[in-house]
Formats: structure tokens, C-alpha cells, sequence
């Protein structure tokens, strides 16, 4: 098979989990399940758009690529990774765009014996930590270009909004394992949840807490709620916002109140800005060129950062792989995971990889930059 497979679909019914049956095959199958539909939509439609931007065949061997809508549900999300493993015979899964959706997806990957490239966050436990790496940027390692801005402004005092799933849980526990530390004192944690249309409540009961700064613990376009309602509420203070935020969606739904936020962002935001030196600058320019000559100016998104540099990382690891093992067999699978552990340095939009079996995000401080809003468009920040 020689073409470029791209088949969207939603899938809704609950599939019986079963051992996978294996068969060489001519083409490396590559299953992708990501959220274009529901609250986490913004995140998700990015990734897939990425995808036309990607190789068509990597090594001489032709991708079979099937890409499923999961809708940020995490059933669906199993449900599409089992179809993966039983019906496509999948060789690698990608996805989810949300940190609930991707544990469903590692779950699944790691009971079969499948690389999986995360598309967001999630905790590598150890039951997820043979088979799954994550491409996002690790929680600490962007946490931290946040606390160190903190703290040369002086920010004594913090208070916390975020997601009331994982993904807010992994951001409030890196700002007390990281921030506390420092000598910033959480003085307030609130909570919403992505579908939420208000935060109103929440926001009243943080203003009240007068905290120096605010962190938001939210991605994609539900991040800009929080950031709307702090400022029409008339919050002075620094509002930090995470990585989950990064798109120009965020200043485009926030408007005048997305001025002067602090974002921690991956260097695919701001390549432009990026020493000629710096590994992550073609790659970051190439996406950016390619993805806004397709979808105008200013559309460019970290998240399509994310699928665009998994297959950043297949040009390296695949062909290594093709040396010792054929496509649809268990041997070409676990060639697979390991030269995901024996290929060093490779560049991406959104930072170098080096994944190691207990580091399973291999990204460094290469990875991050820290990024503010002046006059409705991304900046440095000072």
C-alpha cells in the first residue's frame, strides 16, 4: 500500500478487549485517537491537522495511518485503542489530546505490548512505563521557568485554578513540590471542570484570598475562562497560565484579558525568536510555514507541535527498527521501544528527545520558553 491513509471517524460502542493477532505486513499501521469533537476540541483538531505534514513513508516503508475521534472521553478513548490493537493490527498508537484520555490509551497499550506516543501529559506509572512515551513537555520542566519568574517579581503569595481531573492535579502538585519550596505560599486552590461554562464563584473566593499571582491549571480555549473572568473581576495580580494554553485560539477567546499573561510555552510558539543554534528551530520554523500557509496566519498551536513531533521522532526510530524486525510483528514492536531508547538528541518543534526507560518524556530545559501576551500577540517575556 502506497498512499497516505487519513480515516476519521467517531467511535461510540464498547469493543471486548482480545489478544492481538499478528501479521507481517507492507506498511508500518500507526493508530491515532485525539479529541476533534467536545471540550477538548481545540487541542485535538491541531494534532490532526499536523498530520498532513507529516511523511508519507519513513525508511522506504509506506504509513497506514487511521486516525479516530475520541470526543476527550476516556471510554471512547479505550474503545478506540482496542479497535487499534484487535481490528488495524496497530504498530503504534498516538494519542490522546487530553491527560484522562491518554492514561485510557497507555492502559490499553501497555496491556498489548504497543508503542505509545502520548499527545498530552499523563503520570508514567510503572504499569505505563515500558511501552509509553509522552511528547508534551513534563510538568516540572515547565513548572519550574515559571517559579524562577516568580520569584525574581517577588511573588510571595500564590493562588490555584485548574482542571478537576488530572491534568489540574498534576499542575497543583508540581506547584507544591516545586513552588512552596521556593518560598511561594499557596493561599488558595479552586476547581472547574472543562465543560464549565462559568468559574465565576471560584474566581470571587481567589480575589478574596489577595494572592500575589495566579496560576491556571487548564489547556486549550477552557484556559481563557478563568482568564476573563480574573480580569472583569479586577484582579491586578500576574495570571500564569500553563502549556495547555499555548495557541493563538487563547488570545483570540480571551481578548483584551489575555494582555500581560505569563505562559509557559514550547519553543514551537516563538521559533522566530530562537538562536539559530537551537535544534528545535527548523523543525518549529517548518511546522509553523507549512501549517500556517494552510490555515492562515497566526494559527499556529503547540498541540499540532505534539503529533507532528512524534513523527519527528519515527524518522529516527523506525528505520532502526526495519533493521532487525518486519511491520506487524511483535519483533518490530519491541525494535521499536528500543530505539526509542537508543536513539539520542533528536530535534523537534517542541524540544530534543533523549527517553530513557525511566525517563519517559527525555525532553530538558531545550523544551520550554516562557512567553507573554502584549498587543494581542505572543512575546518573550522579560
Amino acid at each position: 500500500m502506497t498512499k497516505h491513509h487519513l480515516a476519521i471517524a467517531a467511535v461510540a460502542a464498547s469493543l471486548a478487549f482480545a489478544a492481538p493477532a499478528f501479521a507481517q505486513t507492507s506498511d508500518v499501521t500507526i493508530g491515532i485517537t485525539t479529541s476533534t469533537t467536545g471540550p477538548a476540541a481545540a487541542l485535538g483538531i491541531p494534532e490532526r491537522n499536523a498530520l498532513e505534514f507529516v511523511p508519507k513513508e519513513i525508511g522506504g516503508v509506506p504509513l497506514k495511518i487511521i486516525v479516530l475521534d475520541d470526543g476527550g472521553d476516556p471510554t471512547t478513548a479505550t474503545t478506540n485503542a482496542r479497535r487499534f490493537v484487535t481490528e488495524s493490527k496497530a504498530d503504534i498508537i498516538l494519542g490522546s489530546a487530553v491527560t484522562p484520555t491518554s492514561i485510557a490509551v497507555s492502559n490499553v497499550a501497555n496491556e498489548a505490548g504497543i508503542p505509545h506516543f502520548a499527545l498530552s501529559p499523563l503520570p508514567i506509572t510503572p504499569e505505563r512505563a515500558k511501552w509509553s512515551v509522552a511528547m508534551p513537555q513534563p510538568v516540572p520542566i515547565v513548572g519550574k521557568v515559571m517559579y524562577d519568574h516568580m520569584k525574581s517579581k517577588g511573588i510571595k503569595t500564590i493562588g490555584y485554578i485548574g482542571y478537576s481531573d488530572s491534568y489540574g492535579d498534576l499542575w497543583f502538585n508540581d506547584l507544591k513540590t516545586q513552588a512552596v519550596p521556593m518560598g511561594i505560599n499557596i493561599v488558595a486552590e479552586e476547581r472547574f471542570a472543562r465543560p464549565d461554562t462559568s468559574v465565576t464563584g471560584q474566581v470571587l473566593k481567589l480575589i478574596a484570598a489577595n494572592p500575589d499571582a495566579i496560576l491556571v491549571g487548564a489547556s486549550g480555549t477552557a484556559a481563557a475562562l478563568p482568564q476573563t473572568e480574573l480580569r472583569d473581576k479586577g484582579y491586578k495580580g500576574l495570571i500564569y497560565q500553563t502549556h495547555g494554553a499555548a495557541s493563538m485560539d487563547f488570545i483570540r477567546i480571551a481578548g483584551k484579558a489575555a494582555e500581560g499573561v505569563l505562559m509557559a510555552s514550547g519553543p514551537v510558539m516563538y521559533p522566530e525568536g530562537q538562536a539559530d543554534t537551537a535544534l528545535t528551530k527548523k523543525p518549529g520554523m517548518a511546522l509553523n510555514s507549512a501549517y500556517e500557509a494552510k490555515y492562515g496566519p497566526n494559527s499556529r498551536s503547540q498541540f499540532a507541535g505534539h503529533s507532528y513531533d512524534a513523527f519527528e521522532v519515527l524518522k529516527r526510530v523506525i528505520p532502526t527498527a526495519l533493521k532487525t524486525a518486519k511491520p506487524g510483528t511483535p519483533e518490530f514492536r519491541e525494535a521499536i521501544r528500543q530505539a526509542l531508547l537508543t536513539e539520542r538528541e533528536i530535534a523537534a518543534s517542541q524540544g530534543v528527545y533523549n527517553f530513557t526507560e525511566k525517563d519517559r518524556y527525555g525532553l530538558d530545559e531545550r523544551s520550554r520558553i516562557l512567553l507573554t501576551v502584549k498587543d494581542g500577540k505572543y512575546v518573550l517575556a522579560q
